[in-house]
């Protein structure tokens, strides 16, 4: 038996207390997005006089989900593998030929276009995860500008404290609304220590995993030196 987020569903499992309890159990799988068991005695707990049990294994199908980088550097070469092996949609925003390529970025979908053009392309309703880490700050700064005011199931950017609360300022003085500022991870990544472009990748993953599976947190400060390498290793 299939159910669906709005409760409609396909197929049976013989209907009654059971498929009511059923149904109940995988809506709660669906918002939590982890498999569940439901055992019951058929007398005991939902008095129903056939008698016996049932065990019922509940599992999330989870479609892949679309993840965007804005640009096409050491981070995001390291990090598109590891993306893909975690079921995301992977998809390169950079305009820069001689980086965006096939060799470096296979089974991604590649966009050549430029950079700043690509939020507004970005389809209603996808609720994508956004990464930014390019090689320009004020790029970077252009890109939190028009994507911050966009649904997106979460919004990364690669850089220091320093360099996001500069970015704040200046999108505060444009007129943006303060309450958006919220929505951007960054420093991106969990605190691992991370300082080479693959374990940078491997933080940014982790905090996609913390994520997709409802365990969201404060993204926290790493020492300045990673902060710094962070900087260099775009």
């Amino acid at each position: 038996m299939l159910v669906f987020e709005d409760g409609t569903q396909v197929g049976t499992i013989g209907g009654g207390a059971v498929e009511h309890d059923i149904t109940r159990v995988a809506l709660e799988t669906i918002a939590t997005g982890r498999p569940a068991r439901y055992d019951a005695n058929l007398t005991r707990d939902l008095g129903m006089c056939c008698g016996g049990q049932m065990s019922v294994y509940i599992e999330p199908i989870t479609p892949n989900e679309s993840l965007v980088v804005y640009g096409a550097g050491h981070v995001a070469h390291a990090l598109a593998p590891i993306a893909r092996g975690l079921g995301f949609r992977v998809s390169i925003v950079d305009e820069r030929p001689e980086l965006n390529t096939a060799a470096r970025f296979p089974d991604c979908d590649r966009v050549l276009t430029p950079t700043l053009a690509h939020p507004a392309a970005l389809p209603d309703g996808s609720d994508p995860y956004v990464l930014i880490v390019t090689h320009d700050h004020k790029l970077d700064q252009d890109l939190c500008e028009a994507l911050l005011p966009l649904d997106t199931r979460w919004l990364g950017m690669i850089g220091s404290r320093a360099k996001v609360a500069k970015f704040f300022v200046r999108l505060r003085a444009a007129g943006m609304d303060e309450k958006l500022f919220s929505k951007l991870r960054a420093p991106v990544g969990l605190a691992i220590g991370a300082q080479t472009p693959a374990e940078i990748a491997i933080s940014i993953a982790a905090e996609l995993v913390r994520v997709r599976h409802g365990f969201v947190g404060d993204s926290l400060p790493l020492s300045s030196k990673p902060l710094a390498a962070r900087e260099k290793t775009r």
